[in-house]
């Protein structure tokens, strides 16, 4: 295990899905933890897994990390800087700017405070869902601002290679952008499609396949976390979404009037933008790279998945991302597993000759 660069102990205020993730990383590295909450029940679970000790009179944080609902977030630093003021504060609040604002407008001391925000999470929150490993791998954005000094960026950056993740550094107003883009929108693009499932005969929705599975993972996310989320970044999410409008106006009336010229090729430009945009999504490591994948037959009965992964790991092949699909009441499920090309004709030749039934590999991201 490598030494920690952050030093405690560390306090952190908020111990549901974020703030209890944190503490088990932290504690992984033998950093002390202190954890904080309006919820006495909720502390006691997160110490319970692991995540720190809870808060006692006489602690003496270095850092404070500050994970409570955004709505809470200004007020709950602004009370950490003047209840600790040897300390540094961060947040990891999903929208910074506004925070930043309040924290002006209260004459808090900002020299102490580094706004971030890491770029994980998951559908179920709470400390019974924290995960030490949540953040590998993930962006954790650091927002400067002209009131801090440099070596209290590093601090926060530090945290973040402590807990597995990639610092970046924004400004406020880029970070807020940029999430309205690539989290924000989707989450209500896959809420809308999702909530078109409702009033749906159920024989249709019983023809759902992997690929409304993929589009509508994140509807079953807390509508009370989300109402402050949007509301805290509501201009930017409209602006967005103004312009994904117009670019579904367009398809629309190319659908509507399909055998009129130049409605084939707007179908197929919104189509070829949609190939072009997905490359750019970071993928294993945050690197922008093409899979090749094979999709894999598994008969449905008990450990036949793990009989398959604990396979390709004696083949010596690397799994850069694995897909499952399987239909209530089918006899057997599909796993979509993406490799490096080099490796895909190997694994598929190796895969068959252990008995597996799959498909040829082809071009996959």
């Amino acid at each position: 295990m490598t030494s920690a660069r952050t030093r405690g102990p560390v306090r952190i205020v908020g111990a549901g899905l974020l703030g209890a993730s944190i503490g088990l990383a932290l504690r992984d590295k033998s950093v002390e933890v202190i954890l904080a909450d309006a919820s006495k029940a909720t502390v006691r679970l997160a110490a319970d897994y692991g995540a720190g000790r809870p808060a006692a009179e006489g602690d003496a944080p270095v850092l404070i990390v500050v994970a409570v609902p955004p709505e809470a977030v200004a007020e709950v630093v602004a009370r950490e800087l003047a209840a600790y003021p040897d300390a540094l504060v961060t947040d990891v609040a999903s929208v910074k700017s506004g925070i930043l604002t309040e924290l002006e407008h209260d004459r808090a001391d900002l020299s102490r405070y580094v706004g971030s925000h890491p770029m994980a999470g998951r559908e179920r929150g709470g400390a019974v869902s924290a995960r030490a490993d949540l953040f590998l791998g993930r962006p954790w954005v650091v927002a400067p601002h002209d009131g801090v000094v440099e070596a209290r960026l590093h601090v926060i950056e530090d945290l973040a290679l402590d807990v597995g993740a990639r610092p970046v550094r924004m400004s406020a107003e880029q970070h807020d952008h940029g999430v309205a883009l690539v989290s924000h929108v989707p989450q209500i693009v896959s809420s809308l499609l999702a909530a078109r499932l409702v009033e749906a005969p159920e024989a249709e929705v019983g023809l759902a396949g992997q690929g409304l599975r993929d589009t509508t993972r994140i509807a079953g996310s807390n509508p009370e976390l989300w109402v402050q989320i949007l509301g805290a970044n509501a201009s930017a999410v409209a602006e967005i979404l103004s312009a994904y409008r117009d670019d579904l106006d367009h398809v629309i009336h190319a659908l509507r009037h399909p055998d009129r010229i130049g409605a084939p090729r707007t179908i197929a430009e919104a189509l070829v933008a949609g190939n072009e945009g997905v490359t750019r999504i970071p993928g294993k490591h945050g690197q922008d790279r093409r899979y090749a994948t094979l999709l894999v037959t598994i008969p449905d009965e008990p450990g036949e998945l793990g009989r398959l992964l604990t396979e390709i790991g004696e083949e010596g092949v690397n799994m850069e991302d694995l897909r499952l699909e399987h239909s209530p009441g089918a006899q057997v499920g599909f796993a979509e597993i993406a490799v490096l090309p080099e490796a895909a004709h190997r694994l598929a030749a190796a895969l068959e000759a252990r008995g597996w039934s799959l498909s040829e590999p082809r071009a996959g991201s």
